[in-house]
């Protein structure tokens, strides 16, 4: 691991001054869990480590006329354990999708949103688009089983790795990130970004800021929600596909749906078609296995992970069968 400058703040005042001006010079350190392998790996080589853990404002799950507030700083282990989490099914649900306890007390809300790409290629230092020398893709032709079927025209070709966005994008949430010429608010749908250079990052947070929380809108807990994941095993390991469904139901029927798949696309991907093939329709098997039909309308598969297209279209159906599924506890729900 390359030496680094370590900095250690006690408040949000402390914390942004410490930031640099460009990718690279600074990391934020949270949970670690992604970003200590980085290191060790030389991927990124950071001149100064910059340690939120003793944020207390960035702690916590709070509810507000707003909505509720999830600081950066949560754990996945509290996201998934958190009574107000019952109310958003598809959220507890992909919190407990992460399968290692040891992750799952150690990695953070924040962390997982804007953790780097799984990608083998960039975890082995040919850089965020894995090109060789003459600029050209390695993954078309190389060892893509894993990489993604939908967005991948070009030059991204990697998955987005979260396991909370799906899920929090499907309810309508969004971001508050916190820099030194202020606060802003950006929805979760429009955080990740493909980027077109290695210079880039995969989201619109800008070097100079944090992400200091999360929030889901006020009647979000109204919206049957469910997240479905499809994974190689069932120990710790990322999605081949998940599918995360939020809909508004009346008199039986479908009055509006968000679908969000993940780990096909190098963003989460928004499923339009088949919230459309939903409306004034009730689930059920047929409603269901159409939708997941059109959520993958247009996919483009590569040479080594055509096998992702059905799994995409199994894990929309099953979300949708169990969002449709009648709540069993409490007055606004639960799971």
């Amino acid at each position: 691991m390359q030496a680094f400058e370590y900095a250690h703040p006690r408040s949000m005042t402390e914390a942004l001054p410490l930031l640099g001006s460009r990718w690279g010079e600074t990391e934020i350190l949270a949970g670690g869990t992604d970003l200590l392998s980085l290191m060790k790996n030389y991927v990124v080589t950071p001149k100064r480590v910059v340690n939120i853990k003793g944020l207390r404002e960035l702690r916590g799950i709070r509810g507000t006329p707003e909505g509720i507030y999830i600081g950066a700083l949560v754990t996945l282990e509290e996201l998934r354990t958190s009574q107000p989490m019952h109310e958003y099914p598809a959220l507890a649900q992909a919190a407990a999708g992460v399968t290692s306890p040891q992750i799952r007390n150690m990695g953070t809300v924040g962390g997982d949103l804007c953790q780097r790409p799984r990608c083998w290629y960039f975890r082995s230092g040919f850089g965020l688009l894995a090109r060789d020398e003459s600029g050209r893709s390695l993954v078309p032709q190389g060892e893509n089983r894993y990489h993604a079927i939908l967005g991948n025209d070009g030059p991204a070709y990697f998955v987005n790795p979260s396991s909370l966005a799906p899920a929090l994008i499907a309810l309508g949430a969004k971001a508050r990130l916190d820099g030194q010429n202020g606060e802003r608010y950006v929805a979760l749908a429009e955080f990740f970004v493909i980027p077109k250079s290695d210079a880039e990052r995969e989201n619109v947070l800008q070097p100079n800021e944090i992400l200091t929380h999360v929030i889901i809108p006020e009647g979000a807990w109204e919206l049957s929600s469910a997240t479905y994941e499809v994974r190689q095993k069932e120990a710790l390991d990322w999605p081949l596909a998940t599918a995360a469904v939020a809909l508004k139901m009346q008199a039986g029927k479908v009055a509006s749906a968000r679908i969000v798949l993940g780990h096909v696309a190098p963003i989460p991907w928004p499923a339009p078609e088949a919230e459309k093939s939903l409306a004034g329709q009730p689930i059920n098997e047929a409603t269901a296995a159409r939708a997941g039909e059109a959520a993958v309308q247009g996919a483009k598969p590569l040479s080594g992970n055509r096998y992702k297209v059905q799994l995409a279209r199994v894990a929309v159906k099953r979300a949708l069968l169990a969002a449709a599924r009648p709540r069993s506890i409490g007055a606004k729900g639960g799971v």
